[in-house]
């Protein structure tokens, strides 16, 4: 079985206008879109499309639409000139809903070719209106290192406290063992934000996710938490505080969009 778990720490540091640190430690399900169903057979408190303790329903991630997942990835894809077929295999690092709450900040595709060899990958990022946007690294922004990189404006409402016109600096490192991921905020040359999620691989089986259950309880719910107890800790600093709906053409490409933006 391709699908596993990862046990991930999750690193926040801002430099500017003021410095602020955190970290916190999750876990993380990394799903092959073929195994769903299977997964959801052998892993009791695992279900697909259907209530459990952990839930993966297809319509939580983008690209919208009536189809199996992998099969709107794909579509995607062919749209954006990469071209898979349905022996392909798409891998997904992401949380299910867990007693029926989801929330990402970013899930990752892993989008490798009927070989195996890695073709791209697509960041499905998401803020706390609900709100997605997907960011493609393309075959030719894979290194020899097996990480996706890229340097793109980033024009989506993630943060109150981070400007629109930033851009996102991505380097994705196919996950093995380890888990390297690092998503940066860029305000020309600077670097204004880093943010890095590392961990390592653990096969999912039912005692394994019983053990990060009791680990990282209702974990959907902890990130959720730990995002507007930061978000306080920053208006406490005195952050600079941007409105969405203060600059909507600057919010672009944006998927479910929030009435701050059908509005105008």
């Amino acid at each position: 079985m391709n699908s596993c778990l990862y046990e991930c720490s999750v690193m926040h540091h801002r430099f500017a206008p003021k410095a602020h640190h955190f970290q916190h430690d999750i876990f993380m399900f990394y799903l092959d879109l073929d195994e769903l169903d299977s997964v959801a057979k052998k892993i009791l408190l695992f279900s697909h499309n259907r209530k459990n303790v952990y839930s993966f329903c297809d319509q939580d991630h983008e690209p919208a639409g009536q189809n199996p997942l992998k099969q709107r990835v794909l579509n995607f894809l062919q749209k954006s000139g990469i071209e898979l077929n349905s022996s392909a295999r798409i891998m997904l690092l992401t949380l299910p809903r867990v007693l029926g709450y989801v929330f990402n900040p970013i899930s990752i595709y892993y989008c490798f070719d009927s070989a195996g060899e890695p073709i791209c990958s697509v960041a499905e990022v998401g803020n706390t209106f609900r709100e997605m946007k997907l960011y493609l690294l393309s075959p030719d922004e894979l290194d020899a290192n097996e990480t996706f990189q890229k340097i793109v404006p980033k024009h989506f409402y993630v943060s109150p406290f981070s400007s629109l016109d930033l851009n996102f600096d991505f380097k994705l490192k196919i996950p093995v063992e380890k888990l390297a991921i690092k998503v940066d905020d860029l305000d020309g040359d600077e670097k204004v934000l880093i943010t890095t999620l590392t961990g390592k691989r653990a096969e999912l089986t039912n005692q394994n996710l019983l053990w990060l259950t009791i680990k990282f309880p209702l974990v959907t719910l902890k990130v959720i938490f730990l995002i507007h107890w930061h978000a306080l800790r920053l208006w406490l600093k005195r952050i600079p505080f941007y409105r969405k709906a203060a600059n909507a053409p600057l919010q672009r490409e944006v998927l479910r969009p929030h009435s701050t933006l059908v509005s105008k």
